[in-house]
């Protein structure tokens, strides 16, 4: 699908400020979706939503939680009891040596405390930039722009970048949008994008913000 950018004429920090006007009105305070009690069970959940709807991890969670909701718990189950209790989130043998593992190096070396740094967290198994960046932002405060596929590709289609990568889109949304704004914004975007802004068979023309942020080339 190609798009034609800006037919509004404004520059990127006037766009970004009426979008983000925009979603301050839909979404004026946007809940968390990944269910938690903690940043424990947030890092989990965040680990369990790769390529998974957050609906389905929050049908899975409080069953995981149920028989671990701290690491030292989580080590008492084996692999295979982890994996059959996630498998409706896909990728379950991944995912459940990944949460094992990450559960002994968080009892081993952090006390069972989740670290603060996205230095230590990138370094536990099945953690990668963005999931150490909804930890950051979501649970301890921390200015952190998790970009998942829906904010990457909402990017693209307002003209908010041109990265070919979300890191790139990441750097981009950071320059544009306040920091104190991020965690909210990200949020935001991630809401307005499953309800209002489709991959496919979207209608630029009803869309709050792509009727004049973007179109479809004729």
């Amino acid at each position: 699908m190609l798009w034609r950018y800006n037919p509004s004429g404004m520059d990127r920090k006037q766009k970004t400020a009426k979008i983000l006007a925009i979603l301050d009105r839909l979404y004026p305070d946007p809940a968390i979706p990944l269910g938690h009690r903690d940043a424990y069970s947030l890092l989990i959940a965040t680990i369990l939503s790769a390529q998974c709807k957050d609906v389905r991890v929050n049908q899975i969670t409080p069953l995981l939680f149920d028989r671990a909701s701290t690491p030292f718990e989580m080590m008492r189950l084996t692999i295979d009891e982890i994996r059959d209790i996630i498998r409706p989130c896909g990728l379950a043998p991944t995912k459940a040596a990944a949460i094992f593992k990450t559960s002994k190096i968080l009892v081993d070396q952090y006390g069972g405390v989740v670290p603060e740094t996205f230095q230590a967290l990138e370094a536990l198994p099945g953690v990668g930039h963005k999931t150490a960046s909804v930890v950051m932002s979501q649970a301890f405060g921390k200015p952190a722009f998790p970009v998942d596929t829906h904010i990457h590709r909402l990017a693209a289609r307002w003209g908010l970048s041109t990265g070919k990568s979300v890191a790139q889109t990441e750097r981009d949304l950071k320059l544009l949008i306040p920091q104190a704004s991020w965690l909210k914004a990200h949020l935001q975007i991630i809401y307005f994008g499953r309800e209002h802004c489709p991959a496919r068979g979207h209608d630029p023309a009803a869309c709050p913000i792509c009727s004049w942020a973007a179109r479809k080339k004729n």
